[in-house]
């Protein structure tokens, strides 16, 4: 009997080192994204984040230890092309034996536009819509049939449900064994949301008239989802600098819209802000889509959601 214990006692570690090697190999592009998949492994394994840091998924260059990631990975959750472009080949070569949960496409039918023309006050909607139709037509024209969508899909309670269901689907499909732990978790995760959102608009209700301006037009889902005022971005592109013209009309939209507060990124240049909130009365904040300063793991997301709440408040109020 002391002999059998012994044994089982030196062969422990091998057979948690063989559960580790045969748990599914997982990468997430993003924080938020990567928060909410670590929820639903947990007790299994963890996922791997690639957009680390202070790192923006626009424009965002891949490196070599990431790109192993990629290569060693049985799954990779991802937004899609309209926010991590730099995915797209490495996707198609160094991953191309990983499952992908391409997000914006799973979730298709819940997606919202991009807006465009950076104001969107509704006395300006007939424009955006015109400037629209003449920029889709510009595409068409050049042979791009790609949609528009609007891709931080993930600022809104709602859509991360969807998320975890399709993540706890995902997982199911290339580790079968686990797909009970997996849909549990997704189940306590969708409880969580849901309380969540009833939190947010509780926290948002309040300031839920008040206009202003955000840097980039990252917020349409949590806009939507709480019925907020924002009245327009400074750059429509945040790949690009606005130009001199730009900061100006925004300047003037800024006095004329009486915008309460204007919220830069601490992923972008916050001088922007200062130039276009010169000669007005409004304030000045900041909003982080990402959760960049946030410690990594599953309770990031909720974490992220109600400091944006927070922060929005404090500007608006």
């Amino acid at each position: 009997m002391k002999k059998t214990f012994l044994l089982f006692v030196a062969l422990l570690p091998l057979a948690v080192t063989s559960f580790a090697a045969d748990s599914p190999k997982v990468v997430a592009s993003i924080r938020p994204i990567h928060s909410l998949v670590a929820g639903v492994m947990q007790g299994v394994a963890e996922p791997q984040l690639l957009v680390k840091g202070g790192g923006s998924p626009h424009g965002y260059v891949l490196r070599p230890s990431e790109a192993r990631l990629l290569a060693e990975a049985d799954l990779v959750v991802w937004v899609g092309h309209n926010l991590e472009s730099f995915l797209e080949k490495p996707l198609e070569t160094v991953a191309k034996d990983a499952r992908q949960l391409e997000l914006s496409e799973a979730l298709e039918g819940s997606l919202l536009p991009v807006r465009t023309g950076g104001t969107w006050e509704s006395h300006m909607r007939h424009h955006d819509e015109a400037e629209h139709h003449h920029e889709d037509a510009e595409h068409h024209q050049d042979g791009d049939e790609e949609t528009k969508y609007n891709p931080h899909l993930w600022l809104s309670p709602k859509l991360a449900q969807l998320i975890v269901e399709e993540t706890a689907q995902a997982l199911a499909a290339i580790d079968p064994g686990n797909s009970g732990i997996y849909q549990h978790n997704a189940d306590q995760l969708q409880q969580q949301l849901q309380q969540l959102d009833r939190d947010l608009a509780a926290m948002l209700a309040p300031v839920k008239t008040v206009p202003y301006v955000v840097f980039h037009d990252a917020y349409h889902y949590f806009e939507a989802a709480y019925g907020l005022n924002a009245v327009g971005s400074i750059t429509i592109d945040p790949e690009r600098k606005p130009g001199v013209k730009r900061l100006l009309a925004m300047r003037e939209k800024i006095k004329t819209l009486e915008a309460r507060c204007v919220f830069s990124e601490p992923q972008f240049e916050p001088k922007l802000v200062a130039t276009i909130t010169e000669g007005s009365n409004a304030r000045t904040g900041q909003l982080d889509p990402v959760g960049t300063d946030l410690v990594v793991g599953p309770e990031l997301y909720f974490q992220l959601l109600r400091a944006l709440a927070e922060d929005l408040v404090q500007g608006l109020q």
